[in-house]
């Protein structure tokens, strides 16, 4: 045999020797570990001083397992898998009522318009007694859905307390199948414009097709001349999803995504295939930090081709990809395994989970530029940095703590079921901010101001070094200020209040469609959005990047 081809087979010996080698290698470690564990969790089980359940000890395993890779692995037990269902398919057999935990009670936090709840007359701020014949407690919270979701046409009993009425109410409810939209609202907003707005709050798979109609429907009533597409508080759902709404906006055949998993020479590209129905109409993108996969990937794409601008604050920040592996017993494993990347090439990841020692290399990349169609500079990590940053929180470190203790949810429940008739167009914001106070008062909060909290840890320092009795009352004079500012500060913000306040009543009154154009008319995130595209200078100088 010539020389050449001997030293060519020797290498390709080699080198496939290599690769057996290295592929034998991670079979053996993974088959010691499992005969390790299975050893262990036997010997355990079987042996151990106290009576162990076998069942809840393996899920324990799984459990501290998956506990070192990223949040969004997760094991899926049967009982999770109609939460599964209901983000694919969006739709579950129920009542049509959200629940939530309020201030240590299970609340009734939202209703959907046409189901059994709204119709028999259960209200936003009910608070859930029973349901059937268990009663119902923030230590059982987590068993709720299996109580509530039921196949259609099941009858389902439920007490609830009502703030301001004395006596529970019984309902007896008809479990239906209901759909849940991804399109929550859209319609022209102000409604003498021709500016459509869009609040999408969830990504299964009739996202696109949901999204399609609604630009549709509002063409055919007038002229659309430009689109707020809200995506704050949008946790994301399903990669296809995000895809085909791209499709409505995108060019055709522009990148909408690449997806990438551990074989970085596999990449996944994903094209938008349709002709737009909204092609070339300006267009803003609302986001916020709980504007997180789906909806990064929408924006990023957005942003990228500079298609639209985008308005609010940064974005949540996750850039992996998870697929649902099935397994026995009707469980499965919700698994990362890729990233993705903006049509620039960026990935917007914001944690870093590659640190633990489990892993052989650390594969987080570094903060970098990328540069988008009009050669505008963007940066990969840290989620999605808006065009126009425009935060949307009350600067009052009351109103925020008010908002977190309930206040507002639980004033208009009150309000509402204690006044008859009410026209949010004709009520009184003066008298309504007095009698919230009034409320407020009564609920013994303690509010600690940040001064205050200084002045406490002074006070702290003067007793123990043992100044003398002027300092003493020098303090207690500027405790007695701040606590007269406190209450000052509650009349300064009044109109942050009182807009608190008319969202939720307007959501007793008309639903999540009434929640939503309340808010709309002292949202300053969507104002400076419907501003910019109002301008049509600022809004090009903004996409061309002068």
């Amino acid at each position: 045999m010539n020389k050449k081809y001997k030293f060519i087979l020797v290498v390709v010996i080699i080198l496939s020797f290599g690769f057996l080698l290295k592929s034998s290698d991670i079979y053996f470690e993974i088959s010691k570990s499992i005969d390790i564990f299975g050893r262990i969790y036997k010997e355990v089980t079987l042996n151990y001083v106290d009576p162990v359940d076998p069942e809840e000890f393996m899920l324990a395993g799984i459990k501290g397992m998956l506990s070192s890779l990223d949040p969004y692995t997760v094991y899926i037990d049967s009982d999770q898998q109609k939460e599964l269902d209901l983000i694919t398919t969006g739709k579950y057999g129920g009542i049509g009522a959200t629940v939530g935990l309020k201030n240590g009670n299970v609340t009734i936090v939202d209703l959907i318009e046409g189901y059994s709840a709204q119709r028999q007359g259960i209200r936003i701020g009910d608070v859930i007694v029973k349901v059937d014949s268990v009663e119902i407690s923030k230590d059982n919270y987590n068993q709720l859905g299996s109580l509530l979701k039921k196949p259609a046409g099941s009858e389902v009993t439920v007490t609830i307390s009502r703030e301001g009425v004395k006596d529970n109410i019984l309902f007896n409810l008809i479990s239906e199948e209901i759909e849940i939209k991804n399109l929550t609202y859209y319609g022209f907003v102000p409604s003498n414009s021709t500016n459509a707005y869009l609040k999408l709050s969830g990504f299964s798979r009739s996202a696109g097709s949901e999204v399609k109609k609604a630009l549709i429907d509002l063409e055919n009533k007038k002229k659309v001349s430009s689109i707020v597409l809200d995506l704050r508080g949008n946790p994301g759902g399903l990669l296809d999803a995000a895809i085909g709404i791209a499709d409505k906006f995108l060019r055709k055949g522009n990148l909408i995504v690449s997806v990438i998993g551990r074989d970085t020479s596999r990449i996944q590209k994903y094209y938008s295939k349709e002709v737009p129905v909204a092609g070339d109409i300006k267009m803003a993108v609302l986001i916020n930090g709980g504007s997180a996969s789906a909806s990064e990937i929408l924006s990023g794409a957005i942003q990228d081709h500079d298609r639209g601008i985008i308005v609010g604050t940064n974005s949540f920040g996750k850039g992996l990809v998870q697929s649902v592996v099935p397994l026995s017993f009707n469980t499965s494993l919700k698994i990362t395994t890729a990233k993705y990347y903006t049509p620039s090439g960026r990935c917007i990841q914001k944690i870093d989970y590659s640190k633990s020692k489990i892993f052989k290399k650390n594969t987080f990349g570094e903060k970098k530029a990328f540069h988008t169609d009009h050669d505008r500079i963007v940066y990969s990590s840290g989620g999605i940095k808006p065009d126009s940053v425009v935060s949307a929180q009350s600067e009052s470190e009351q109103i925020k703590f008010l908002l977190a203790r309930g206040m507002f949810f639980k004033f208009a429940s009150f309000y509402f079921n204690t006044h008859n008739n009410l026209n949010l167009n004709t009520i009184n914001q003066d008298k309504l901010f007095n009698e919230f106070i009034d409320y407020v008062d009564k609920q013994n909060l303690n509010y600690t101001s940040n001064a205050e909290k200084v002045l406490a840890e002074l006070n702290k320092i003067v007793i123990k070094e043992d100044y003398n009795s002027n300092v003493k009352q020098d303090l207690e004079i500027l405790n007695k200020k701040f606590e007269k500012i406190k209450n000052q500060e509650l009349r300064k913000y009044k109109t942050d209040i009182n807009t608190e306040i008319l969202q939720e009543l307007a959501a007793r009154i008309s639903g999540r469609k009434g929640r939503i154009e309340q808010a709309l008319k002292n949202d300053p995130q969507f104002k400076a959005a419907f501003e910019i595209l109002q301008n049509k200078i600022l809004y090009a100088r903004i996409l061309i990047n002068e």
